[in-house]
Order: C-alpha cells, then structure tokens, then sequence
C-alpha cells in the first residue's frame, strides 16, 4: 500500500457532484433600486454607547452592497460595515442617508425613535 494513494470514496451522494460548489451557493436576488424597501434607524444597542446608524432591507449581492457601502461612508465622512446584508455607518447620520437613498432612486423610510 505504499505506492498507492487514498482516494475519497463515497457511498452514496444525492444531489450529484459537489464539483461544482455554485451550485449549492445561495441565490441573492439583485432588485433595482425602485424595487426595495428600506429601513434606516440609528441605534446604540451593544456598541458601548456608541451610536450607530443601519440600514436594513437591502437585496443585493455582495460586491453591490460594498460598492454602495463606499458611496455612503463618503458623503457621511464616517467609517462603517458590512454584516449581514445591512449597512451600518458610524454615527448618527438618518436625515443624510434617507436623502442620498432617495436620490439614488430607492423608497427609504427612518424607522425607530
């Protein structure tokens, strides 16, 4: 057995080849901006009292949320994340958001107190 190598031997597979792992990948859908509802709210739960504003109801794959995250970040002046498919941006920004979302042509409403 020394010259012979172990190959993974399977039994039994249901759904086909796992060679091709898009398969199993979760489907994002990517809505054009009109199509999405938005909520912004700003809250300080779990933040060591540090405010943070996010943005929830977004349906977009990745690489278009980092995209809109960036555009956000810059005309607030302000750092942020990812998480999730929300946005969150630090500080206390619902008044700017609700209008830059707006403009960019998506029905955004400030939820929360």
């Amino acid at each position: 057995m020394a010259g012979k190598s172990k190959k993974n031997k399977i039994a039994y597979q249901e759904f086909g080849t796992s060679s091709n792992p898009d398969a199993f990948a979760k489907a994002v859908p990517d809505l054009p901006p009109q199509q999405q509802n938005i909520r912004i709210q700003a809250t300080r739960a779990g933040r060591k009292g540090k405010t943070v504003t996010i943005i929830t109801g977004l349906q977009h794959n990745p690489e278009s949320l980092t995209k809109l995250l960036k555009k956000l970040k810059a005309q607030c002046g302000s750092g942020g994340t990812v998480k999730d498919d929300t946005l969150e941006i630090q500080g206390e920004h619902k008044q700017k958001l609700l209008d830059i979302l707006s403009k960019l042509g998506y029905k955004a409403k400030i939820s929360g107190g």
